[in-house]
């Protein structure tokens, strides 16, 4: 589950990791009112205006801008709330803007240099460590740091066993060139963080950057956090954290539904039981010349409700050209998924797309028998190669 920033930050305070401070609204008079506040709170005259969309780069879309006066909170609030904001990660329409957060100025003058730093806490998949990769080329895109600057990218990684130990944290602050009181500050900030990372059963904390103020404070200035939906039982107040204006759609209606949906950019619709029959399903179709639409798997219990949502799930993406369901009975009879797919067949009446059904186990050859006598334009198959094939023959 994707954070606003707002709200990743709230949950690292809370865990005693220093932020920028700064109160969401939700339409211009609200952006004065909240500038009001931090002003008298923090002290801080000017302010930044930051569009809350799930998408990094929303500075170079336009959906961070700096307020030097009460007029200007006005004006920018009221010309981000409500755009359609495009950034690398968004789609062409870009994301529309419900809200903005009103921050505070942490990039006052001082006695020192102010510095920024690139952080994030994340589970390398390869060792099954959580490890923390910083950087001192805070403010850029980690992945062009990476191409062009790898040397300029630490990582630490922590034995699950004892945890984040303190000479590691130390470790961060050195190799990030900081000394005296902002080496201080930095290992206290590492340990919070990290320390907020796993008791919030998050799978991605990003800040970038972390700033470094000209008074040697430590803190985050940006946050992008990724909370691990199956952890969410245990953060019940989490899940009111969730913004569904900000997900697919139809990934939404997949869910409520109880079926696991994820979107993707093809044109072949996918109706699969089980996470490594849909993957191998998505691998077939692309050898056949097509794209795979969407991830869809029905589950253990594809009964004919169950497969006519699914029905209706895919057909929502204008995208889809075929649709290919391939189900190997297990704990689900074929005959019964085959009865499921004739009844939503009739039940819809308006399916337009080819449909090729591959039902293989339990009872594969009364369901067949079912399909080919049912005088639908479903085409059967039994074999992966054979669906392959009947992917194809719709394509060519």
């Amino acid at each position: 589950m994707n954070l606003h920033e707002y709200q990743g930050k709230e949950i690292l305070s809370s865990f005693g990791v220093r932020i920028q401070r700064g109160i969401v609204a939700q339409n211009a008079s609200e952006a004065v009112t909240a500038a009001k506040q931090l002003t008298n709170e923090t002290g801080t005259s000017w302010h930044v205006i930051k569009a809350q969309v799930h998408a990094g780069g929303r500075g170079k879309g336009g959906g961070v801008k700096l307020a030097k006066n009460l007029q200007e909170v006005e004006e920018l609030a009221g010309q981000i709330i409500g755009m359609n904001l495009v950034t690398p990660q968004t789609s062409a329409e870009g994301k529309k803007v419900h809200q903005v957060l009103v921050a505070e100025d942490v990039y006052y003058p001082g006695e020192s240099e102010i510095e920024e730093y690139y952080m994030s806490v994340l589970l390398n998949r390869g060792t099954g460590r959580n490890m923390i990769m910083y950087s001192t080329e805070g403010g850029m895109d980690i992945e062009t740091v990476a191409e062009e600057t790898p040397h300029l990218i630490f990582t630490e990684e922590i034995d699950p066993s004892v945890g984040l130990l303190p000479f590691q944290a130390r470790r961060v602050a050195f190799n990030l060139g900081l000394s005296g009181m902002a080496f201080k500050e930095m290992t206290k900030f590492v340990m919070a963080l990290y320390t907020a990372y796993v008791e919030s059963d998050s799978s991605l904390f990003e800040i970038n950057p972390v700033l470094k103020t000209s008074d040697n404070k430590i803190l985050a200035v940006d946050a992008k956090v990724t909370i691990d939906d199956n952890a969410l039982y245990r953060h019940k107040d989490y899940i009111n954290l969730r913004d569904l204006r900000e997900e697919n759609p139809i990934e939404v209606e997949a869910k409520e539904v109880g079926l696991n949906y994820v979107d993707l950019d093809g044109n072949v619709g996918c109706m699969v039981n089980g996470a490594g029959l849909a993957m191998a399903t998505m691998d077939l179709i692309k050898q056949a010349g097509g794209e795979p639409a969407n991830f869809l798997d029905v589950g253990g219990t594809a009964d004919a409700a169950r497969v006519e949502q699914a029905f209706k799930i895919i057909l929502k993406d204008p995208a889809v050209k075929a649709i290919l369901i391939n189900i190997f009975g297990g704990i689900v009879r074929c005959d019964r998924v085959a009865q499921g797919v004739i009844d939503a067949y009739k039940n819809m009446g308006n399916i337009e797309v080819p449909i090729i059904v591959r039902l293989q186990g339990t009872n594969a050859d009364i369901a067949k028998e079912l399909i080919d006598n049912s005088g639908l334009a479903v085409l059967s198959a039994t074999e992966f190669q054979e669906a392959a094939d009947k992917v194809q023959e719709v394509f060519s």
